[in-house]
């Protein structure tokens, strides 16, 4: 075992590092952004709210660990919504770090895996507005090349009205 890795109080490994908006690690003794907490298990309500404000706020890596814990957590028959909402929020992550390929894959990816609960609401979420977002937004990455993108100015709005 690598003694010099960062570890959880359980001993897991856990990187400590700070993180910048995007996820990206920064320096130790950087200033970052303050890293979600993980294994939090919120309503559905309460992860919709959550995860927008954070990409709202341009940290859409940030609302892929909202959304991964409720993927993780949540009944078994919406794991597949909660893990394609995550592929969503990571692939703005890789567009707005100018990463196109994995960026558009990811948010194809998510599509596909919210495309099994139709164009309806789930949550108060509009899947098909979802969906429709996330393909247009990874042929925009495509055709543009491979600039990144204001994670902010592109944040989908997750609730419908």
């Amino acid at each position: 075992m690598n003694e010099t890795r960062d570890r959880d109080a359980e001993g897991r490994a856990h990187n400590a590092r700070p993180r910048d908006g995007l996820g990206r690690p920064l320096p130790y003794g950087a200033p970052g952004v303050e890293r979600q907490p993980e294994g939090v298990e919120r309503t559905a309500g309460e992860t919709v709210r959550e995860a927008q404000r954070l990409l709202d706020a341009g940290m859409p890596f940030h609302a892929h660990e909202v959304f991964e814990d409720a993927w993780k957590s949540g009944p078994d028959g919406e794991r597949e919504l909660w893990r394609g909402l995550a592929q969503l929020a990571v692939g703005l992550t890789h567009a707005a770090r100018g990463n196109v390929t994995g960026g558009a894959r990811l948010l194809r990816r998510g599509a596909a895996a919210l495309e099994a609960y139709g164009a309806g609401e789930a949550h108060g979420m509009g899947i098909g507005d979802l969906t429709g977002w996330a393909r247009e937004l990874a042929a925009r990455v495509e055709r543009a090349g491979a600039g990144p993108v204001d994670a902010a100015a592109e944040a989908p709005r997750l609730r419908t009205g």
